[in-house]
């Protein structure tokens, strides 16, 4: 598809952003606002108390971010104008229907101009609290489908998920979607609504006993690694939006629906410049880790691949996928967008990339010093690996 044909999709067009202050959201927004200035409305759904919330969350995560840069210097001093005509800000949570939207005007606004819904919002914590994680992940899902059923004009919804909710499975993965109910080990029973009662009935429990909001925190943790686990997910994070993606299925009617699964994302690599990352994600902190001088030693197997995916590529796969779908007939298409195929990244090479850049520009610590970095070592058995602990933490301890 030529970008020109893309243009011309998002000429005029309104587009429903869930997540709008998420990582990728931004990405999604700043690049459609820099490359078709002629988009007609984002609907920029934050989680805000009100509309003041709402455009403080604007100004202070989104806008204020270095991200924007490229922009504010294409439009100069009409920046806040464009911005304020193209951008209308939507209090909500998409764990509560109509997105818990308060604004009755507004929700019959967006349910008659918006052409394409992107669902963004997630929580992307491994370990989250599992009503948190059920709520945001699963739930809203499907709330963001039954509300992008509701908009007369709407083209296409696209949902947005993961790659890793095929859980740990290795080879050839194909881009098949998920029945209610369908589980990785082939363990019957799971029900979503079912799951939300567990949780239900486990808050109840722990209330009653006077449980610390620290304990329930730490409860709630526990009881979504021990259910995905049960069907054979390795973590929350991963179980949860597979159950999202059931219920968007469920739900999808006759809308053309796109499921994105990226792989693991990482900074821009082109786009609007290259590099550009918020906080710490992903492999990030074993970056960080390494360049403290804290990580100097690696347990695994160096020739393995670890499928990493630039931000910006992952926004213009969005991107070309929703206007090649953009439809009124039903379907529902996925794709899994990495690199494992075409430019595979091992973790030798991350090796050697972080050893040469760390050596040229080292991280310099609270005391202003530089940290010296040597290469990590790799070890490829559990046995090594323990052999390593022994010789250097437990032996100097007998001397």
């Amino acid at each position: 598809m030529e970008l020109g044909s893309a243009l011309h999709f998002l000429d005029n067009k309104s587009i429903l952003v869930t997540g709008a202050a998420g990582f990728l959201a931004k990405i999604f927004v700043e690049k459609i606002l820099r490359v078709q200035p002629n988009v007609k409305k984002f609907y920029l759904l934050l989680r805000a108390a009100d509309h003041k919330s709402a455009i403080h969350r604007l100004h202070n995560e989104i806008i204020g971010k270095d991200l924007f840069k490229v922009l504010k210097e294409k439009c100069g001093k009409n920046f806040s104008l464009f911005i304020s005509e193209k951008i209308t800000l939507i209090p909500g949570d998409i764990s509560h229907e109509d997105l818990g939207i308060k604004d009755c005007t507004l929700v019959q606004e967006m349910l008659n101009e918006v052409d394409v819904v992107v669902n963004l919002a997630a929580t992307t914590n491994f370990d989250e609290r599992y009503d948190v994680a059920l709520g945001l992940n699963t739930f809203g899902a499907k709330f963001v489908a039954n509300f992008a059923k509701k908009c007369v004009k709407l083209k296409v919804l696209v949902h947005v998920s993961t790659a890793y909710v095929s859980g740990e499975k290795t080879g050839l993965i194909l881009e098949n979607s998920y029945r209610m109910g369908e589980t990785l080990n082939g363990v019957s029973g799971l029900d979503i609504n079912f799951e939300k009662k567990i949780i239900e009935q486990k808050l109840n429990e722990l209330r009653l006993l006077g449980a610390s909001d620290k304990d329930i925190t730490q409860a709630m943790k526990d009881l979504g690694i021990q259910r995905a686990r049960f069907y054979g997910w390795p973590n929350t994070y991963v179980f949860t939006k597979a159950m999202g993606e059931m219920l968007v299925g469920e739900f999808k009617a006759n809308m053309a629906t796109i499921i994105l699964r990226p792989t693991i994302i990482t900074s821009t690599f082109k786009e609007p410049f290259p590099g550009w990352a918020e906080g710490v994600r992903t492999i990030d902190s074993l970056a960080i880790g390494y360049a403290k001088g804290k990580l100097t030693f690696f347990l695994g197997d160096v020739d393995s691949v670890v499928d990493l995916i630039p931000a910006d590529m992952v926004v213009n796969a969005i991107i070309i996928a929703m206007v090649a779908h953009a439809s009124n007939q039903p379907s529902e298409t996925i794709y899994q967008v990495g690199s494992s195929m075409r430019n595979p990244v091992k973790y030798h090479n991350l090796q050697d990339f972080g050893y040469r850049y760390f050596s040229k520009k080292p991280w310099i610590n609270k005391d202003g010093k530089a940290v010296i970095v040597g290469k990590i070592r790799v070890m490829d058995s559990m046995a090594s690996f323990h052999r390593y602990m022994a010789l250097r933490y437990l032996l100097p301890l007998k001397i």
